[in-house]
């Protein structure tokens, strides 16, 4: 399957015309939304929110990435990574960074191949797209390895939130099992304890939780967290 990862957003064309592309070029591959609201114009909070994500998903699934604000500038090379079974298809600004690290055996290569026709500004529909379906097709697009270095001033974790959902809720950039189990997590003057979900604390408590995926996200119990504690994207985290 191709699972999309952007933050495009769902208003505008935008992501159904990467679709097109998609379903012209590979046809009998699964499409799979994932996300379309990550973090705007934030490769390196996305990039700890895409590596919570990917092990949900079978071997062999290409993920299609594209949080770009650098898209079609000379700086940013457009790049293929094959970490673990995965492929992943998308700009070389620390998006897949986190997910290289924690993934066996990464390998990167610079997309070569062009289309005949290359907007500047929409390399997700022109150029990721295709190579994406490519690979998902079984086919290698024209590439050259690449020796590339880790992003060596990022953590192994981030202490920030790094991505809030409509109920409110605050997921981190902290993987939980790497957590005290008593540890509290302070935003700002407050802070709030651990609880296993969220029936275990009274309506209108705060408190954090290992998510679904793994990331400690803090939360209230039938209420708007981010509203009820002042939460904001890109918020550090203290851990106390």
């Amino acid at each position: 399957m191709i699972v999309l990862f952007t933050d495009f957003g769902l208003r505008g064309p935008y992501v159904g015309q990467m679709k097109a592309v998609l379903l012209d070029a590979a046809p009998e591959v699964p499409l799979v939304d994932l996300m379309h609201d990550a973090p705007a114009f934030d490769a390196r909070s996305s990039a700890y929110l895409l590596a919570a994500l990917v092990d949900a998903f079978p071997a062999g699934t290409v993920f299609l990435g594209v949080v770009d604000p650098g898209v079609g500038s000379a700086e940013r090379r457009p790049v293929m990574l094959r970490a673990g079974e995965y492929w992943f298809v998308g700009p070389d600004n620390g998006l897949f960074e986190v997910v290289a690290r924690r993934q066996a055996a990464a390998e990167w290569r610079e997309i070569l191949w062009r289309p005949p026709k290359l907007s500047a500004s929409f390399h997700g529909r022109d150029l990721f797209a295709p190579v994406a379906a490519a690979l998902a097709r079984g086919e290698m697009p024209d590439s050259s390895r690449l020796a590339r270095q880790a992003t060596a001033d990022w953590p192994e974790d981030l202490a920030q939130i790094v991505y809030i959902d409509d109920f409110g809720n605050a997921t981190t950039g902290l993987r939980a099992s790497r957590l005290p189990a008593d540890a509290r997590l302070r935003l700002g003057e407050q802070a709030v304890s651990r609880a296993r979900t969220f029936s275990d604390v009274p309506p209108g408590q705060g408190f954090w939780y290992s998510n679904a995926n793994g990331l400690a996200e803090i939360a209230v119990n039938q209420g708007h967290a981010a509203r009820l504690l002042g939460l904001s994207l890109r918020q550090p985290v203290g851990v106390a």
